[in-house]
């Protein structure tokens, strides 16, 4: 009786702490899943070099593109799905559920096979040559055979939310960050040189593996929780739907991506390698911060979705009271933290290089400020998914992952050089802000949250 009263679920009233308890296993699952990849990159820069790690950070926007597809499936369709739940038709909702694990699956290995004949002519048109271009494709390479396993790990992170198992998710995903890091440790330095990269590659491809095979079985099997693969309905409205609703993900990573590339190649010129290292250690960092938000955006999204589906105006605006709340208190307090974090970081990315530490240190420094913002514009778009409001869920994601990233960068960099490139996100994340404060205000009574 004790653990039947301690298991949050969907249809609770939510107070503080559990909200905070309920969305906490997907926020530590972005933020591990962030932390395995700043794991990787100091091993990369350590032991393998400056050019290495900006090799990784050239090729793994292109490789995102691909894996992204599985996070649309998982936040458009677990919206879908989840107020498929809460209308009371779980049937329903495990055919829905199967049909987008297995459109994933399907769609990852057909873009990864495009991607191993795409990949070099598009770095090669981005500028890459010599030994960066050699390294990024080896890396790249390696880790499109892992592709498929990739994209659902994405789509299965969000799924356990909403078939009330976050804490499994949780698990398998400290499972693939173990097994990432701890082959890491045993691969780079032991690889020969040249060969250390690829140590890197397999040992993320495995843990992509662990992350997207294991829930794949879980949901195979008889199982505990309100989701199970089974016959899939071949509904293409609601394939539609899922893909509407997923929209502004699939726009934040794609976009997301693209921008990369361009803030790469304007790096590349400003300042060569160095530039594009340092940008490198900015977004794994980054990750790790902007991972707690869009975790608990996560999170809470399947919650809301549920609650909307069910018609319980009164929860839905109890979640976007409180959610609001927890968003700006911890920006302000992820604000103050990555100030303070800047020089260690900078010492253990680029301790080894006067140049490349000095202008990670300062780089950093301007960049922390984007977090005050980023938090609210996050759960925004997120919000509006959960509401299975796809088009203004993606243009709130288009606006800020590619119309203000892409003007303010290209504008400042021009302006100022180097510095204008790191001020370009923070002025983009301000204005993303107040574009959704817009939505939210405009739309508030139609959802009566």
């Amino acid at each position: 009786m004790k653990r039947q009263r301690e298991q949050v679920r969907l249809s609770d009233h939510f107070t503080y702490k559990t909200l905070l308890r309920f969305t906490l296993p997907a926020m530590v699952m972005m933020v591990f899943t962030s932390l395995y990849g700043v794991v990787d990159g100091a091993f990369v820069t350590n032991f393998a070099g400056k050019t290495a790690l900006a090799a990784v950070n050239f090729v793994y926007p292109v490789l995102n593109i691909i894996s992204v597809f599985g996070f649309m499936f998982g936040a458009g369709g677990s919206a879908l799905v989840a107020k498929t739940l809460g209308e009371g038709k779980r049937e329903r909702a495990n055919r829905l559920f199967s049909l987008f694990v297995y459109s994933a699956g399907g769609l990852g290995i057909v873009l990864a096979a495009a991607g191993f004949f795409a990949l070099k002519p598009i770095l090669v048109l981005l500028g890459a040559e010599g030994q960066m271009l050699s390294d990024a494709l080896l890396y790249g390479y390696i880790l499109l055979a892992a592709m498929p396993f990739w994209s659902l790990q994405f789509m299965f992170q969000i799924f356990f939310v909403t078939a009330e198992k976050p804490k499994l998710g949780l698990y398998v995903t400290l499972m693939a960050g173990v097994t990432n890091m701890v082959l890491d440790a045993l691969f780079i330095p032991l690889f020969p040189a040249g060969f250390k990269l690829a140590g890197a590659a397999i040992a993320t491809s495995l843990s992509q593996v662990v992350g997207g095979g294991l829930p794949l079985f879980y949901f195979l099997f008889k199982n505990k929780s309100l989701l199970r693969l089974t016959k899939p309905v071949l509904d293409m409205r609601a394939m539609l739907q899922a893909c509407t609703n997923g929209s502004s993900e699939l726009v934040t990573g794609i976009s997301g991506s693209l921008v990369g590339l361009l803030y790469n190649s304007c790096l590349f010129d400003a300042a060569g390698e160095d530039g594009v290292a340092a940008y490198g250690v900015m977004m794994y960092v980054s990750f790790i911060f902007i991972g707690i938000f869009i975790g608990y955006s996560n999170g809470v999204a399947p919650v809301i979705g549920y609650h909307y589906g069910a018609k319980n105006h009164g929860e839905l605006k109890n979640l976007f009271k409180k959610s609001m709340i927890l968003i700006l208190s911890a920006s302000v307090f992820m604000l103050v933290l990555s100030e303070l974090l800047a020089l260690p970081l900078a010492l253990l990315f680029s301790g080894y290089d006067a140049v490349l530490y000095e202008m990670t240190f300062e780089g950093f420094r301007i960049y922390a400020l984007s977090f005050l913002f980023s938090g609210l514009a996050i759960f925004g778009s997120s919000f509006f998914t959960a509401l299975n409001n796809g088009p203004v869920s993606a243009a709130i994601s288009f606006l800020r992952t590619v119309v203000f990233q892409v003007l303010f960068v290209l504008l400042f960099s021009h302006l100022w050089q180097l510095s204008g490139i790191w001020w370009s996100v923070v002025a983009a994340e301000a204005l993303a802000v107040a574009v959704s404060v817009f939505f939210m205000v405009l739309l508030r009574k139609r959802y009566n949250y």
